[in-house]
């Protein structure tokens, strides 16, 4: 039985080179500070290679503050009228 384990990486910054993914479901590659995301398919590359697909970056602390502040959101049109809270 084949156990070779490398995975065949589809988009992102990695599109097409390959990686040892040791069987893993999720590939998380820190690359210039941040984690990439790739993910396990039922594909095939070469017949021997898992193919593995872009998920998108996360930065490795968590969220980030971004342009919205949640403590300054309103609440919604329909939360208002079913008398929602109004922080």
């Amino acid at each position: 039985m084949d156990t070779k384990t490398d995975a065949w990486l589809v988009g992102g910054p990695r599109d097409g080179s390959t990686h040892d993914a040791g069987g893993s479901a999720l590939l998380e590659l820190e690359i210039d500070g941040l984690i990439h995301r790739y993910v396990r398919t039922t594909k095939q590359h070469d017949g021997n290679t898992t193919v593995y697909n872009y998920d998108g970056m996360v930065a490795p602390g968590g969220g980030e503050p971004g342009v919205e502040d949640p403590a300054a959101r309103v609440a919604s049109p329909r939360a208002d009228s079913e008398g929602g809270d109004r922080r």
